[in-house]
């Protein structure tokens, strides 16, 4: 079943499909710089992105992995 991903979540994923696995807070501050979101948007939006199964979060320093591939989601 393919997971449906809104426009703001695809601007997260955007972060990690160019860069790879990264910790949450550089994503914060890239999409943060683009879209003049807080931390606390960003950090809100991871959580509800691992609930959908989007992204992994890995311990220790929240690092994010897509588990959604690009393909997987433009389809």
């Amino acid at each position: 079943m393919a997971i449906k991903l809104f426009d703001s979540e695809l601007k997260v994923m955007g972060v990690l499909w160019r860069e790879g696995d990264v910790p949450a807070r550089h994503i914060a501050e890239v999409v943060g710089s683009q879209t003049g979101w807080n931390v606390n948007t960003t950090y809100t939006m991871l959580k509800r992105m691992i609930a959908k199964g989007a992204i992994e979060r890995r311990d220790p320093r929240f690092i994010c992995h897509a588990l959604v591939t690009r393909k997987e989601a433009q389809a």
